[in-house]
């Protein structure tokens, strides 16, 4: 019960943003919902004078539809042919009263009687607002289809009965010409579209599905329609309690639930309780107000591969540092490349902790002790969703283990772009997204992309002492091994990103290292001075080197596929001449820290990628520094 009760903070820290209507990074409105309320895609809009007569109706756009909106328990959940109205819009077939005038089909109970009844309820209620008895007077006249008929909104086929589905009506286009716009935005028949409604007043400008006061009317009228009051099991209060839990917690259709009780089909409590109420009950504010906290970090923060939901969040500051991302995502200030003689891992270690001082700062201010929540939510079916992992812990360890993380599985990398989207380099842990790429490729699927995520999140939070997977590191070794089988630009990245997740076990630095004597390391830097060797004669061509293209094979058997590789380098240390001179010095000193005995066809780990990095990049840098000098002599 702690995810709930975090959750449920979450909102009551929040309560200032209810109702807000705000975009997230895919342009894409949402709000923290207030209680007993939800959103839906509305199809049209009719807007009523503040005497209840009918003033104007228009089909909506695509990017017009989200409407907040209220309901109760029983139309939240509703499904099948089971009638349950929304409190004040909903779809044609209960707003209408003439729906059966014009070819409307009821099967049992007519949805509108049902509908008006319930407004008419809330209408005369002492907590009613001038915009709700606007509406009821409209509607209890049951003409809205002939209104929107007349606006022609709505479309009638030779007998004056709503067209089902749109298959270019000859009857309808004797007396109108082209397709209704009604057909563009429903999916089905004219009668499944929802309808919305708003009220013209000179005073009041406020949308209907936007005014608090609407929003706090429904509320105080529907809390005394609620049920028994039992023990909170998540607050320990006496409260109304519920059954009926909220659904759409990842997006507008979605159907999964995380709580639920079903012993009419599938007997999924019977044998153990004989309600679902003696398994645990729930009471109806903490379920809305967490549910509804949930829904909007998710669209606020949350990331969501293939349906699972990864989300971290701080019950007061909602900008939490997120474990999944890379150290430039989080502290740009500590992972871009500066100038430095010297580079360490207890550098960064010190630079990243002063970068996350910030958000550390702000949670003690606003709560203490201050917790993060670490949440991962996904459906195996339809109709039920499961918490998959949930851990709430105190920020000082969080961020400890966040540093820990940043700082030991560290390389230079070169992928990311900068706001003016030009490449920087930056240190620092890559994304858990980006190293299920390195593993497994760009074309692997979103099932193998968020299990992976998920084993990482749990090597980042868990324990900052294990391991990460071998499965991944091996898979990724494999892939940075074979460079020919890519780009050149996802190799490159393929390759920053493996030496990352095996520095994490060996504690590298990726300033050369030319004490170290490891077999494997020395092998790597023999292969990256013939890389670089072979390309600076190549000078403009842009194809890749005999290293390159050996490298799969040199992983397997170095000493074989080493001879091969130096073969082929004398024409290039002919065509550089004395240049080239340099790069066979320095072939010949690391030939010469290696013993005999290991310069063998012995598989290669992937420290020989950590070498080959290393001695890489130092060759550049010293490149470098040359054309520099030698622009400034000139």
């Amino acid at each position: 019960m702690s995810w709930l009760l975090n959750l449920y903070a979450t909102y009551e820290s929040n309560l200032d943003r209810v109702g807000e209507i705000v975009k997230n990074h895919h342009n894409q409105e949402y709000t923290l919902l207030p209680v007993s309320h939800t959103t839906q895609n509305a199809h049209i809009e009719v807007t009523i004078t503040e005497d209840g007569q009918f003033h104007s109706a228009e089909v909506l756009s695509k990017s017009d539809t989200s409407t907040l909106i209220p309901c109760t328990e029983d139309s939240a959940s509703r499904a099948g042919s089971k009638i349950a109205p929304y409190p004040l819009h909903d779809k044609l077939s209960y707003v209408a009263g003439d729906f059966v005038k014009f070819g409307g089909k009821v099967k049992k109970e007519e949805p509108f009687a049902a509908y008006i009844k319930q407004l008419e309820s809330w209408s005369s209620s002492p907590y009613a607002v001038p915009k709700v008895n606007s509406i009821y007077r409209y509607l209890s006249k049951g003409r809205l289809i002939e209104d929107l008929v007349n606006e022609q909104v709505l479309a009638l086929d030779g007998a004056g009965k709503l067209i089902e589905k749109w298959d270019d009506n000859k009857k309808y286009n004797e007396l109108h010409s082209g397709k209704p716009a009604i057909f563009s935005v429903v999916a089905g028949e004219q009668e499944s579209a929802f309808v919305r409604f708003n009220v013209r007043s000179e005073h009041d400008l406020t949308k209907v599905w936007h005014d608090p006061q609407m929003y706090d009317s429904f509320i105080r009228f529907y809390s005394e329609q609620l049920g028994a009051q039992e023990v909170c099991y998540v607050t320990g209060k006496l409260l109304p309690s519920t059954d009926k839990h909220a659904n759409k917690i990842r997006h507008a259709a979605d159907k999964a639930k995380l709580i639920s009780a079903n012993d009419t089909s599938g007997f999924t409590f019977r044998g153990r309780f004989k309600t679902a109420g003696e398994t645990a009950s729930i009471s109806y504010e903490v379920s809305q107000k967490a549910h509804n906290a949930l829904k909007w970090l998710i669209n606020r923060q949350g990331k969501m591969i293939d349906q699972r939901v990864f989300l971290i969040w701080s019950n007061e500051e909602l900008n939490t540092p997120d474990a999944n991302e890379d150290l430039y995502a989080i502290a740009p200030e500590a992972a871009i490349v500066k100038e430095r003689k010297s580079f360490t891992n207890q550098e960064l270690a010190g630079e990243v902790a002063k970068a996350l001082d910030g958000y550390k700062n702000r949670l003690s201010i606003a709560e203490d002790p201050s917790l993060v929540h670490i949440l991962i939510l996904d459906s195996a079916t339809t109709g039920r969703m499961a918490v998959l992992y949930y851990r709430s812990m105190n920020k000082e360890l969080y961020f400890a283990r966040l540093v820990k993380w940043h700082s030991t599985c560290t390389w230079l990398h070169r992928y990311r772009k900068n706001d003016d989207g030009e490449f920087i380099q930056f240190y620092g842990a890559p994304a858990t997204k980006d190293i299920a790429f390195a593993a497994y490729g760009p074309r692997a699927g979103d099932k193998v992309v968020k299990g992976l995520m998920e084993r990482m999140l749990s090597c980042i939070i868990d324990d900052a002492e294990q391991k990460i997977p071998l499965d991944i590191v091996m898979s990724a070794y494999h892939r940075a091994s074979n460079p020919v089988s890519m780009d050149k630009w996802e190799w490159e990245k393929t390759l920053s990103i493996t030496c990352a997740l095996i520095n994490k076990r060996e504690g590298y630095a990726v300033a050369l290292d030319n004490d170290n004597n490891n077999r494997d390391y020395l092998f790597g830097r023999l292969l990256a001075v013939a890389d670089v060797l072979e390309r600076r004669a190549l000078s403009d061509e842009t194809r890749a080197s005999n290293a390159i293209r050996y490298m799969n094979s040199f992983a397997k058997h170095p000493a074989r596929t080493w001879q091969i590789i130096q073969a082929s380098l004398q024409p290039y240390q002919a065509k550089l001449g004395t240049k080239g001179t340099y790069y066979s010095k320095i072939i010949d000193e690391i030939g010469a820290r290696m013993p005999i005995d290991q310069f063998t066809n012995k598989p290669l780990s992937g420290l020989y990628l950590l070498g080959f990095y290393s001695q890489r990049h130092e060759l550049y840098q010293k490149k470098e520094v040359l054309d520099v000098k030698s622009e400034e002599v000139n």
